[in-house]
């Protein structure tokens, strides 16, 4: 996703009455929100997959989020819509407005938000006590890469490539590279583009 920043300026209070009123989704850092814009149809098969994979080896263990599920990084913000996100605890099973203890989060990379999924979201992620796995997943190639906290509380890189079983340590659930993208249809072709025109 793509944010795009708006000149308004909340209480968390306010923010989430405003949103609630408008028709997309606004991310909220500090005072200020910031638009949501929409994926390409490969990001949004690729989150939906990974939500799916998740959620019956989940199922009565831990809630699984997609992408209209808010997380906040502490009581006051900043609220950010990962992809997906795994919440294992119990006070996030009856949450309203946002989550604020992810066990894992996922974020589904493209070229506008790339860089920013690495470094300034993953410091924001960074703060949640509870999150173990912070998961990149590529939208133009098959690659996952896994940031997992050990028990020193070091974050430890493990990247995946084509034809790889992803583990999810945090979960106890593996997932296959092939289930991820699954349907994802990549570019089209020369042919489809000529119907097209």
């Amino acid at each position: 996703m793509t944010a795009t920043r708006q000149r308004l300026r909340f209480t968390p209070q306010e923010y989430f009455a405003w949103e609630a009123q408008q028709s997309q989704r606004y991310e909220y850092f500090d005072g200020d929100v910031f638009a949501m814009a929409g994926g390409t149809l490969p990001h949004a098969d690729i989150a939906l997959n990974i939500a799916s994979l998740l959620r019956e080896p989940l199922r009565g263990r831990c809630k699984v989020r997609n992408s209209d599920a808010r997380v906040g990084v502490t009581a006051e913000g900043p609220f950010v819509y990962p992809d997906v996100s795994v919440s294992c605890d119990e006070r996030d099973r009856t949450a309203q407005q946002f989550s604020c203890h992810p066990r894992l989060i996922v974020e589904v990379l493209s070229p506008s938000t790339e860089a920013y999924d690495r470094g300034g979201k993953f410091a924001l992620y960074r703060r949640l006590k509870s999150l173990r796995e912070y998961v990149l997943v590529g939208s133009e190639t098959k690659t996952v890469e896994i940031f997992r906290r050990n028990e020193k509380e070091e974050w430890v890189f493990v990247p995946y490539g084509e034809g790889d079983k992803i583990e999810l340590a945090s979960l106890e659930v593996t997932i296959s590279m092939e289930d991820i993208y699954e349907g994802v249809v990549w570019e089209l072709s020369e042919e489809s583009r000529m119907n097209f025109s």
